[in-house]
């Protein structure tokens, strides 16, 4: 696996034209596999043989993993991505009343003025530069960031240091000192937010972990607590943020798809849909570890390997989405059956929440700035230096004139 990430779907399209599993090494040299293929992606993250808990990890149990490895806290943190059976069913009860469509439709109206607010400083930001702005600095960052520190209760003062922690944590071109350094720091400033709710709390979800802790010590241990505020931070906007800025260079990229939502042949919940599938926001998620020697489509995966989740190779594999798998098409009937936001029992917790925020922020954008471009060629914007996430690094756009009525 290349540590310094960049785009992953030629690499993906070499390896589904060898099969749905390969085996590779992970920084580190460290051994592992990659399910690829929809379906085997599929069996593979449902099969009952097959657990999230780090001590099922061979190499990190038998100390053959050091510390600072880049990947370290994929495996270790604790929470619900690293949890199975009765301790996964507690630690995402504690959580998933947060997330229920109904809660997540009383945030709406939010997120809409929300929006609106960032595209008048997106508009400002374009102003003082030329008529070119930052769209993921100015608009996909703030917006997802913004909710999902309302609902855990973060003050504005910890959210610049929270997103800049959390980009180092899923990096995997990171050293070990640096990687180090950023998780204890992430830790400590968690620790910061947690002990500011416990202080004064409100109805925000750290607020009712810490409650539910207290109320029952053994439901949620402070480990727990600090990991499942770690993966909500790093969940909770990073693959929103992908998701937006993404959708976005897929829709200027692909103007013919952006007429046929512009004339109602398409709605912007097809543009998120067949975004997550096309162009999935997280490429390769760690981990998962077979408790046994396990065949995933003719290929023997060996028990206690750490096995990464190739979303974006399987968004786009012909056997599941047709020869023209590797084309956006907002009318494709097979772009909800993708697996970016995982299946099964570690289905994404909070992707009701990530597809209405994406279709406001796509509406708003492009109704607000029809005549909206990028800025830079898609060839010469610089990509995010990982492969666990997919995107790029800035998102340089040129507003255009805005819809008449909005100066």
């Amino acid at each position: 696996m290349d540590p310094t990430g960049g785009c992953p779907h030629a690499a993906n399209a070499a390896l589904l034209a060898k099969g749905a599993v390969a085996e590779v090494l992970l920084p580190g040299d460290v051994p592992a596999a990659v399910v690829l293929g929809h379906e085997a992606l599929k069996e593979f993250i449902g099969h009952p043989d097959v657990a999230k808990n780090a001590r099922h990890f061979t190499a990190l149990q038998e100390g053959r993993i050091p510390d600072g490895w880049p990947l370290k806290t994929f495996a270790t943190v604790q929470g619900m991505v690293t949890a199975d059976g009765d301790d996964h069913r507690r630690l995402r009860s504690l959580v998933s009343k947060a997330f229920t469509v109904r809660r997540v439709e009383a945030l709406r109206p939010g997120v809409e003025r929300l929006t609106a607010e960032l595209l008048d400083g997106l508009a400002t930001a374009a102003a003082e530069n030329g008529g070119v702005a930052d769209l993921r600095e100015h608009f996909a960052l703030p917006l997802p960031m913004s909710v999902i520190s309302e609902l855990l209760g973060v003050k504005e003062e910890f959210r610049d240091r929270l997103h800049v922690l959390s980009t180092l944590v899923v990096s995997t071109d990171i050293g070990p000192e640096e990687a180090m350094a950023a998780n204890r720091e992430m830790v400590a400033v968690l620790g910061a937010v947690a002990a500011s709710c416990k202080e004064h709390p409100g109805e925000d979800l750290t607020s009712a972990l810490i409650a539910a802790r207290e109320e029952d010590g053994d439901r949620l241990s402070e480990a727990e607590l600090i990991g499942t505020m770690l993966v909500m931070i790093i969940a909770g906007h990073e693959t929103t943020l992908n998701l937006i800025t993404n959708a976005v260079r897929a829709l200027c990229a692909h103007r013919g798809q952006l007429d046929l939502l512009r004339l109602g042949g398409a709605d912007w919940a097809d543009a998120v849909e067949e975004t997550l599938r096309w162009d999935s926001p997280v490429s390769y998620f760690p981990f998962r570890y077979p408790t046994r020697d396990l065949t995933v489509d003719g290929t023997v995966i060996p028990r206690g390997t750490p096995v990464l989740a190739g979303f974006s190779a399987a968004g786009r594999d012909p056997a599941a989405h047709g020869p023209d798998a590797d084309r956006f098409d907002l009318t494709r009937r097979s772009a909800t059956r993708h697996l970016s936001l995982g299946h099964g029992a570690h289905y994404c917790l909070g992707a009701p929440l990530a597809r209405m925020e994406t279709a406001i922020a796509l509406k708003q954008l492009f109704a607000r700035f029809p005549e909206l471009t990028l800025a830079a060629p898609e060839a010469e914007l610089p990509r995010q230096r990982s492969f666990v996430g997919n995107s790029v690094q800035r998102l340089p756009v040129r507003l255009g004139q805005p819809a008449a009525g909005r100066a």
